[in-house]
């Protein structure tokens, strides 16, 4: 069985990265670049990189940017922000990403799965999945958290498995920023529902918030960006006490 993994996020706004509460009050936080080479060298996994005003400005996720944070890491990293097709995700694998996260696009045409998948592989291909409560279901979100699609969360985690997402990044609004804990509930219910990986994304705020994911929910990996960035917390450190508390991680 693959070790769980630990994934900083690097969440990029005009090519620096910014972290925030609910998706809102942003602050910065520092060089996407060297932030990416830092968290290289203190053992990440991986690395998720999402240009997060991409797709509400209408452009283009930053290749430059992604070529230069490839060049000083040798882990595998994820680009999302800004990607409407497939000639989109070809220009960022060959600008050196590993995966492609896709997010509002896939709403708003769900067969861009499919067809990514098919040129270039389910590996690839990773749906991110904003999701709130809203009332008494939980819903998707798409442009960067700013607009409810009205789609029940849990049946878009099913589809986009279905239409070949190799992998599922799922945020919850609800504890994005907060320090207060992943949705528990909501990540195991997707995770046996699912044969794909599943990313946990939103809430994460002291060690045992990592462990109860990943024993509690069975995530595949666990995503934090401002534990990492504003050193709260240290990967070795986090590492370290999943390895003393029965969780396979790489040391």
């Amino acid at each position: 069985m693959p070790s769980k993994r630990i994934i900083p996020c690097l969440d990029v706004k005009d090519g620096r990265v910014v972290k925030g509460t609910n998706f809102i009050n942003l602050r910065e936080a520092g060089s996407a670049v060297e932030l990416a080479r830092r968290y290289y060298k203190e053992g990440a996994d991986e690395l998720v990189f999402l240009d997060i005003t991409a797709t509400l400005e209408k452009r283009k996720a930053l290749l430059q940017l992604v070529e230069e944070v490839a060049k000083v890491i040798r882990i595998p990293f994820t680009v999302g922000g800004g990607i409407s097709d497939t000639e989109d995700i070809d220009l960022l694998l060959k600008a050196g990403a590993d995966k492609v996260s896709l997010n509002t696009a896939i709403v708003n045409n769900p067969y861009l799965i499919s067809d990514s998948a098919k040129a270039f592989g389910s590996q690839a291909i990773v749906a991110a999945i904003d999701v709130k409560t809203t009332g008494i279901k939980t819903e998707v979100f798409i442009k960067g958290g700013r607009e409810n699609t009205g789609i029940d969360a849990f049946e878009w985690c099913l589809k986009t498995v279905e239409l070949g997402a190799g992998e599922l990044l799922i945020t919850s609004m609800d504890k994005d920023g907060t320090k207060d804990g992943y949705d528990l509930e909501f990540l195991r219910k997707v995770k046996s529902s699912v044969s794909v990986p599943i990313i946990a994304s939103g809430g994460a705020g002291t060690l045992r918030h990592f462990l109860d994911a990943f024993q509690t929910s069975n995530v595949d990996a666990c995503l934090a960006a401002s534990l990492f960035h504003f050193k709260e917390m240290k990967i070795s450190d986090l590492k370290n006490y999943l390895k003393e508390n029965n969780v396979d991680v790489r040391i």
